[in-house]
């Protein structure tokens, strides 16, 4: 990835490492409740909703190449079950680390002789600029790695009815007479046949009417 640019301190998930140091070994502790940013999750699954508390819990640590960042995230994610299609809601906790690697240190940490050439190998890595780093894209890849894919309100959800869309948890009886297509067709002859045995049995009354009139 390419260096970042005019990050802004003011940015919540943007932070600060003056106070660390370039020391190797050096702590730092930090915690933060932030307003989560748009589409914070798996789109029209679940996710944060936007403005939505997300507590963070980070561990700062200086090394030779950067700073390794390691933190949990935690907030409350809402989507929908796959299966009834009823809200839900589900408590997120997304750990992850990442490094923010120092512009001007190769991969051992050593001072880069001159700038490198090769775009491929800065692709993947993510930098301080000026001693801030922003938190946002490891966020929103822990948190979709954290969310399930396909979310269910309780794992027995037995969803919803094939045939008219009532949702079975709340009708565990619910049910409808099942046709065995087979024997739907000789039904209909025989509704057919019944239907042509009255004609005749009418038919055949009508005649004794007119001879007893006769």
């Amino acid at each position: 990835m390419a260096l970042n640019t005019r990050l802004d301190h003011r940015n919540p998930l943007v932070f600060d490492t003056h106070e660390l140091g370039r020391r190797p070994g050096a702590l730092q502790r930090l915690t933060r409740t932030i307003d989560a940013p748009r589409d914070l999750g798996i789109q029209g699954v679940i996710g944060v909703p936007e403005g939505a508390p997300v507590e963070l819990e980070l561990r700062l640590e200086s090394v030779m190449e950067g700073v390794l960042v390691t933190g949990t995230a935690r907030a409350q994610a809402k989507g929908e079950c796959v299966r009834c299609l009823e809200p839900l809601e589900q408590e997120l906790e997304a750990d992850f680390q990442e490094m923010f690697s120092y512009p001007d240190a190769d991969d051992r940490g050593r001072p880069k002789a001159e700038p490198a050439d090769d775009a491929e190998e800065d692709e993947d890595r993510l930098f301080l600029e000026d001693g801030l780093f922003d938190l946002e894209s490891v966020l929103r890849d822990a948190v979709v790695l954290a969310l399930p894919m396909q979310p269910v309100c309780q794992d027995d959800c037995p969803g919803l009815c094939s045939e008219c869309g009532a949702r079975l948890a709340d009708d565990p009886d619910h049910h409808h007479d099942a046709v065995d297509i087979r024997w739907a067709a000789l039904q209909g002859l025989a509704g057919s046949l019944e239907d042509g045995e009255k004609d005749e049995m009418s038919g055949a009354e009508a005649g004794v009417d007119e001879k007893q009139e006769k």
